[in-house]
């Protein structure tokens, strides 16, 4: 078994969506970034390829590549786990923690632990999404941006078919 730890934190962009594990989070400011700017996506995907030993969100999908302008976070993160798969490795759990004053998380955790949960090959139970509050201090307190952190545990894949039948059974 192998523990990953992700990071990732964007400030606020008023003319973007707010896009948070898959989920479009209505009436908040969106974040900046080259892709969609899926700051708890970005960080479940570090920490993924941290555990796995495959370096950083930088490395697979860096910032200076024009066709990952805009891109799906999601679609990031199912590339991810094919590299993690592909070192023979698969996802346990995700556990995620968004610091922001606002939006308020809770209502939007379940849904974005079931997409994330989805493009991870786990069930929803395996995904735990919560948010705290920076209680007002520094650029977060102030409500400049939001910052994630993600832990993911991996197990060595000792089945192949077993993960393969899951996968196309959507579970």
């Amino acid at each position: 078994m192998r523990v990953g730890l992700g990071y990732d934190s964007h400030r606020f962009d008023e003319s973007r969506p707010l896009r948070l594990g898959g989920v479009v989070v209505p009436d908040h400011p969106g974040l900046g970034g080259h892709s969609d700017g899926d700051a708890v996506t970005h960080a479940v995907i570090d920490a993924l390829l941290g555990a796995a030993g495959l370096g950083s969100i930088g490395d697979l999908f860096p910032d200076t590549d024009p066709d990952l302008e805009g891109a799906d976070s999601l679609e990031m993160l199912r590339g991810a786990v094919r590299e993690v798969e592909a070192v023979n490795y698969q996802v346990v759990n995700v556990d995620v923690t968004v610091v922001t004053e606002a939006p308020r998380i809770g209502p939007h955790a379940g849904a974005m632990a079931a997409r994330l949960s989805e493009v991870l090959h786990v069930p929803p139970a395996a995904v735990s999404v919560r948010g705290k509050s920076n209680e007002g201090m520094g650029w977060v307190g102030a409500g400049e941006g939001l910052a994630v952190l993600a832990v993911a545990l991996l197990d060595a894949i000792r089945d192949l078919d077993t993960l393969h039948a899951t996968i196309r059974s959507g579970g």
